[in-house]
């Protein structure tokens, strides 16, 4: 009999940063573990199971998530950014819950590759600190995590490793079937494909007509300018707002993709510039250069492990400073696909690592 695992994290939201997380965990995890079983909580249990062949069950059940931990024997919090407020105290709550709920029941836990934070208000900070001193083992994806668990008051061993997306390798990935969606939007090869993965945020929306403009000057320039909406609806809404706002051709891909479409879809951009976090990675694991705007430090600390310049936060975008950025990517994209796919290759065999600590607990179960 295999082992089996309860995997918690934001699932079943048609977030496709997310649910690229879930795929890729289940990659590595089937590759290092033959035959494990795994149930994972989801907001949609009906498509999470379908989607990628695993058991899934109501994320808002306690009796339900109850039941699975009872009849597993690790649960896997993570990946992704669960363990911050910024999104409200309702979400890093729920997430805690469901940590102290498998302990209650003598079920380890093991945070996978997690971003930690922003963690912002005291009591917050103190429950994160409190709960994390208590669980198996702690993977982090980046340094900056690992220093806000210690300054949360967490002295256990925290291994950094990387994003789960990250330990994806080329064989995943069917380009041909990318430059098939493209072509169904009218797409085909040619002048430069210069990606737009934008998310809304509030507050002013300056950023929003600066982005315009660029997008307006590369598609003047003879590139190609794609829409790439990684949550729906909420971030088609936004593309077309600015694309209607634009005064040169674009094309939106209003086509609802998974993660495997996306990221074959991604890998035919020759750059991307991107404010979504697994955006940026999906470009990197294919190559391609990424160009950030740091609406969020994660976004920041990513590009830096790359090695790579970003834009800064939507409110510093310059629309010539950004239209220059995007055309100096463009000139050097064969060197950086060089530094970026030498970075890449690290990240995979580190973020691999998570899965074999995870190996490591269910072995010492048995």
């Amino acid at each position: 009999m295999g082992h089996r695992i309860v995997i918690s994290g934001y699932y079943g939201f048609d977030n496709l940063g997310d649910e690229a997380v879930l795929f890729s965990m289940l990659q590595s995890l089937r590759r290092e573990i033959p035959g494990l079983e795994i149930t994972v909580l989801s907001n949609n249990p009906a498509i999470t199971a379908r989607e990628y062949g695993v058991e899934a069950v109501n994320r808002w059940s306690m009796r339900q998530v109850a039941d699975a931990l009872l009849r597993s024997e690790l649960l896997i919090c993570g990946g992704g950014s669960l363990l911050q407020d910024v999104t409200g105290g309702k979400s890093l709550f729920y997430y805690l819950g469901i940590i102290w709920l498998a302990r209650m029941l003598r079920r380890p836990v093991m945070y996978y590759a997690q971003g930690i934070g922003p963690v912002n208000t005291p009591t917050g900070r103190r429950l994160v600190g409190i709960t994390t001193q208590g669980v198996q083992a702690i993977t982090v994806r980046d340094g900056e995590s690992l220093k806000d668990l210690r300054a949360m008051g967490v002295q256990r061993t925290v291994e950094v490793t990387a994003d789960p997306v990250l330990g994806l390798h080329p064989g995943d990935i069917n380009l041909a079937e990318g430059a098939g969606i493209l072509a169904r939007h009218g797409i085909i090869p040619g002048s430069p494909l210069v990606g737009i993965a934008v998310r809304p945020i509030p507050g002013r929306s300056t950023w929003e007509t600066r982005l315009v403009q660029v997008c307006d000057n590369l598609a003047r320039a003879g590139m190609q300018v794609v829409f790439i909406p990684m949550q729906i609806p909420a971030d088609l809404i936004l593309s077309k707002r600015l694309g209607a706002a634009m005064l040169d051709p674009y094309v939106i891909i209003e086509e609802k993709l998974n993660v495997s479409q996306m990221l074959a879809l991604v890998g035919n951009l020759d750059l991307l510039v991107g404010m979504r976090l697994h955006a940026l990675i999906f470009a990197a694991v294919n190559g391609v250069p990424p160009l950030g705007i740091v609406y969020d430090p994660k976004v920041e600390r990513f590009l830096n492990r790359l090695g790579i310049p970003h834009a800064g936060q939507p409110g510093d975008v310059r629309s010539d400073d950004l239209t220059r950025m995007a055309q100096n990517f463009l000139a050097s994209r064969k060197e950086l696909r060089e530094q970026i796919s030498r970075r890449v290759l690290d990240l995979r065999s580190t973020s691999e690592q998570t899965a074999r600590i995870a190996h490591q607990i269910l072995k010492g179960r048995s």
